[in-house]
Parts: structure tokens; sequence; C-alpha cells
């Protein structure tokens, strides 16, 4: 080979490394649970302590434990089937984002501190919440379905109440209409825990609706 086929080879090779190396640069796309809309932080009366919110780390089945979209394929033909998607991403680990967004929202709306964040003072009672997610189904272009139990139990008490929930949340086509439905029913869900916490506060049957 002559110097300059050399030259032309070497010059068709790197180009075509260069146009390989574009194609694979756009990296996954990242989503959050957490709530845009939420409401504003509840005022607290005037002389009251802060009520304080501990958000136990959340159960789950293991294969959501991930930072992928997991996603149920439309009309597999043994039956249900999952894609993890790697270009699709919540901004941690699902359980860790979950967390955060749930945390936040029910301190939100019941003006409490999220203990897990901030702390509390020392001797102060908190209301302590554990969450498990039993199922999430995220299916393109159609729906997010999620079964959720909780308990609510304040820390100078020993009775706890406990609740169950299933979710639905329609979706249009395209994965960023499905992680915009898990966030709806993310702040569903963030209602009915922050109703029961309200419930178990004022000594009532707890609330376990959306």
């Amino acid at each position: 080979m002559t110097t300059t086929n050399f030259r032309r080879v070497a010059a068709m090779l790197g180009a075509a490394w260069l146009l390989a190396g574009c194609s694979s640069a756009g990296g996954p796309q990242y989503y959050s649970l957490a709530d845009t809309a939420a409401p504003a932080r509840a005022p607290l009366a005037a002389g009251a302590a802060p009520a304080y919110i501990e958000l136990a780390p959340l159960a789950m089945p293991e294969r959501f434990a991930r930072p992928q979209l997991v996603v149920r394929k439309k009309d597999a033909p043994n039956g249900p089937a999952v894609d993890i998607l790697e270009q699709h991403r919540w901004s941690s680990s699902f359980e860790n984002e979950l967390r955060d967004s749930l945390g936040s929202g029910i301190a939100s709306r019941l003006g409490a501190v999220d203990v897990s964040r901030s702390g509390r003072q020392r001797g102060q009672p908190a209301t302590r919440v554990t969450v498990q997610l039993e199922q999430f189904d995220a299916i393109e272009g159609n729906r997010v379905d999620a079964s959720f139990t909780w308990t609510v139990r304040r820390t100078d008490e020993a009775t706890a109440a406990s609740c169950r929930l299933s979710l639905s949340e329609p979706v249009a086509g395209g994965f960023d209409a499905l992680a915009q439905g898990a966030q709806r029913l993310t702040a569903r869900l963030a209602d009915a825990i922050a109703a029961s916490v309200a419930a178990q506060a004022g000594q009532r049957a707890p609330s376990c609706g959306a």
C-alpha cells in the first residue's frame, strides 16, 4: 500500500470512528419523581412546635431497586415481561427517588419536618412511616399501576395504623409521559399517606384513600 493510499484509509477509518462516537454521545435521559406542583408548606399555628415525619427506607421487589426505568412489555407472547431501559433512568436508584419524593411531599402537605433530611430536636416525638411497594407496572402508551402498603406510628406510642392502596394513572405515548404518570401517582400516594398521618395525630381511624 502506498503512503497516499494508507493516508486515505486512515482518514476514512477516523471519520467512521468519529461518527460512531457522535451517534452514542447523547447518553441516558434522567427523570425525577419530585412533584413540581407540590402544595406550599402548611403554616404552623402561633407557638406550635413543628411536627416531625420519619420515613423509613422503602421496601420493594429487587427488580425495581435500580436507576433504570423498568417497563412492562405490551403483548408479550408468554405473559408479562419487562424491559430495563438503560437510556431512560431515574435521577437516583428508584427506591431512593421514591423515598425522597414521598418524604418531601408528605412533609409539605402537613407543614411538618422530614427528619430523614434535617434531623429533629431531642425529646421531640416523630411520626414514623414505613412504606412497601408491592407492585409497579409501567406500560408505555397505556398506564402506570402500583400497589402500596404502609404503617403510621408515633415514636412515643405503641399502636400503629396500617393501610393498603392500589393506584392507576393513564399515560400517553413515550417514556416522558410514562415518567410523568409515575410522578402523578407518587403525588397521590403522598396525599393518602399525609391523610393517614393526620388521622393518627387526631386519634381517628386511618384514611387510606387516594
